[in-house]
């Protein structure tokens, strides 16, 4: 890691706002250059991708290393994606939810669940196909032994794309993969799934197009964002200072409130998980003792009380829109994440975690085509399980602000199946290993 142009997360955090400024700029031309390429390419996408290029460019940098005066290593790292996702994202889930229609969510039906097990069902049997397939041309690349074994790393992946960054690391506990080497597979993660989110971003602006050769039915999806919609003009107000006050006040009240109780129930849960006498069964409850998990399970679940009071009312002074720039400043957070030119640094490894992904991706298209699922619920169904908590209401509030909270739930369901789904997948690619 080379020391980035600039290293202060004030700095950074101008250029990503002035990133994402040009983004709504361009996308609100009516004419011209700017208006045919946002027809092709989202701009949601563009508010990853622009910071991704200045990652690549050497100009920002999530994390770094520098030299001290005395010859030492220093190692830096940028604390704007940690202030977003436990921030930002959380009050964004709150802003969003506050006007949802509970009862309209589970008009939604199965069709997002099968899509969402599909894409898991795809991650356990995406990493054995793929060391069976990576084999025949470079076995040395899924090879090693004893704690090198390659299948062993890849078993944090498992962890990481069904579950979340709890499950990951369970996960390394169980198979004791060598933590030398389990940098090049934190390094597989963030560039595979980030090429992934890409082009489910991409996916969006063709989503018409897509439910169309689906054949999808998307008259749930559209009941929903219609009752959102016809409700935030029926309580439509010129907002003032005060309802912008009360608004940051419910928002960042109960991100407060969900760090404070988030705290607690992780030091019990890890406490009592802990004293679980199984190993197996240990690590497979680690993720309540993720404070992580309890923060946007917590703050969903206030919000969604919320949804029932008169709170809801100040989605007419423009709450959810609040949201959506929360969401689009986490978005650019996580494409400074994405350095480009890694994708060449590591050829093998990159390999077998693309093969992985192209099977889950499709095996989602495959059953959504079956069962004629709308675009939006294999998008979903893939970040729950690959993205987590922190991407999959990216993914959802693309399509309609009030669709972030079905991203959350799926997200979270997935802290829950992770390890159990990783371990199976772990048993397949330890056989492939040894055909």
């Amino acid at each position: 890691m080379t020391t980035p142009t600039f290293t202060n997360d004030a700095i950074v955090f101008g250029i990503l706002m002035l990133s994402l400024g040009f983004v709504f700029y361009t996308e609100n031309i009516k004419s011209g250059f700017w208006h045919k390429f946002y027809k092709i390419v989202p701009g949601l996408f563009m508010a990853y991708f622009i910071p991704a290029i200045f990652t690549t460019a050497g100009i920002i940098s999530p994390e770094w290393e520098t030299l001290s005066t005395a010859g030492e290593v220093v190692k830096g790292k940028s604390q704007l994606y940690y202030i977003s996702s436990r921030f930002l994202l959380p009050a964004a889930l709150v802003l969003m939810t506050l006007s949802i229609d509970l009862k309209a969510i589970f008009n939604l039906g199965s069709k997002a669940l099968i899509m969402f097990f599909t894409g898991t069902v795809g991650i356990i049997i995406g990493g054995p196909i793929a060391i069976l397939l990576i084999s025949i041309f470079s076995p040395e690349t899924v090879g090693g032994s004893d704690f090198d074994a390659v299948w062993r790393g890849l078993s944090t992946l498992a962890g990481s794309w069904i579950g979340g960054g709890a499950n990951q690391t369970a996960m390394l506990e169980i198979y004791k993969y060598n933590p030398a080497k389990y940098g090049g597979m934190v390094f597989v993660d963030i560039v595979v799934a980030n090429v992934w989110m890409a082009i489910l971003l991409i996916g969006i602006g063709k989503k018409d197009k897509i439910d169309k050769w689906l054949g999808a039915d998307t008259s749930a999806i559209e009941d929903l964002k219609d009752k959102v919609s016809l409700f935030a003009k029926k309580v439509k107000r010129n907002p003032s200072v005060t309802d912008f006050m009360i608004i940051l006040a419910i928002a960042f009240g109960t991100v407060g409130l969900g760090h404070f109780t988030a705290a607690y129930l992780s030091s019990f849960f890890s406490d009592l998980v802990a004293g679980i006498e199984s190993e197996t069964w240990r690590n497979i409850f680690t993720f309540l003792g993720s404070s992580f998990f309890w923060l946007i399970s917590i703050s969903t679940v206030i919000a969604v009380i919320l949804s029932f009071t008169k709170a809801k009312n100040y989605e007419g002074a423009g709450a959810s829109k609040i949201g959506s720039v929360f969401i689009y400043i986490l978005v650019a957070t996580i494409g400074m994440k994405m350095d480009l030119a890694m994708i060449f640094d590591n050829v093998g490894l990159i390999a077998i975690g693309l093969v992985w992904m192209s099977i889950h991706a499709g095996l989602l298209v495959f059953v959504a085509k079956l069962i004629k699922a709308p675009y939006f619920f294999l998008a979903l169904g893939s970040q729950a399980n690959v993205g987590g908590a922190a991407s999959a209401p990216i993914v959802a509030q693309a399509f309609h602000p009030s669709l972030a909270t079905v991203g959350v739930l799926l997200a979270v369901f997935g802290y829950a199946i992770g390890t159990i789904g990783a371990i199976l997948c772990t048993i397949l690619m330890e056989l492939s290993a040894t055909l």
